[in-house]
């Protein structure tokens, strides 16, 4: 399940983004026993380059990922460490 689920992230990603650079780490294991991997949620880490975040601060950069990634926030996606930058940050 944990394929499937990076799967599911990085194509509702790439769907709504059109990223240049995408990276979608599971970091799960290392919260073993923590109450959102008790409940089946997943740890993730994303890494992605997309002109989608030219002339938008954080907050918004972040706001576009998670309505992209939609009803899996809280629910297959227990906790997402973001890091969004467009192409002339890189």
């Amino acid at each position: 399940m944990p394929e499937a689920r990076i799967t599911m992230i990085r194509d509702r990603l790439n769907a709504a983004l059109d990223p240049e650079s995408l990276e979608v780490i599971d970091d799960s294991a290392s919260h073993a026993g923590h109450e959102g991997a008790r409940s089946g949620g997943g740890h993730y880490e994303v890494i992605i380059v997309s002109q989608a975040f030219a002339g938008l601060g954080l907050l918004q950069r972040h706001r576009l990922i998670y309505d992209a990634l939609g009803d899996a926030m809280g629910g297959a996606i227990h906790a997402l460490s973001i890091k969004a930058y467009t192409p002339q940050e890189i």
